[in-house]
């Protein structure tokens, strides 16, 4: 991982309710103004969740923006910052100097479904790994997508990921091709018996 980055996982057992009790009084009247425009439960949950996590990660009280396209910041500025949301789990990744992306997905056979729509044909699944690795590849780019930040970014024509046989945790290689630098990136993974989780620096 990119020196100086901070990643969390939160595992979200909490009610609605319970998460309140963590919130900082200080910050308690934003959370009231913020979850009385959430009607789900789980989304109040999942907001309530990342709040939380940054502050733990960070040791002190932050305010998450989003801009227009939902990517969030910051507001003071003072750490990049990548949220992901699956099911059961929170998942945040933050740098102060450099652009980040995290992704935290479910395992599920209904990938295999779909993958044809964001991997390539020269890109490598194993066969004996079949939906974890294609799992793999989606949550790559995703967390790639995040941190790349353009608009009319297609995963199967402009994000590549190289050839590797999936461990329990390790690094695969990537590029985008949809921006003129056409850069290349490292991405880290872990395989969890419940979900994989990838995430990227810039």
């Amino acid at each position: 991982m990119h020196s100086g980055a901070l990643l969390g996982i939160w595992k979200m057992t909490e009610t609605r309710n319970e998460l309140l009790t963590f919130f900082p009084a200080a910050l308690r009247g934003e959370a009231d103004r913020h979850l009385e425009k959430i009607r789900s439960e789980r989304r109040s949950i999942e907001w309530l969740s990342t709040r939380i996590m940054l502050i733990q990660l960070l040791g002190e009280e932050k305010i998450i923006q989003n801009r227009e396209d939902g990517s969030p910041f910051l507001e003071d500025g003072g750490h990049f910052i990548s949220i992901s949301h699956t099911r059961d789990y929170a998942a945040m990744l933050l740098h102060p100097d450099v652009p980040v992306g995290i992704d935290i997905e479910m395992r599920t056979e209904r990938i295999s479904r779909i993958a044809n729509k964001f991997i390539a044909a020269n890109e490598f699944i194993d066969p004996e790994q079949k939906t974890v690795h294609q799992l793999l590849h989606w949550s790559a780019k995703e967390s790639l997508f995040k941190l790349i930040g353009l608009r009319g970014i297609d995963f199967r024509e402009h994000l590549h990921i190289a050839p590797f046989t999936p461990d329990v945790s390790g690094v695969m290689q990537a590029t985008e091709t949809r921006s003129a630098a056409s850069r290349s990136y490292t991405i880290h993974y872990e395989i969890h018996p419940s979900y994989v989780l990838t995430w990227t620096t810039g």
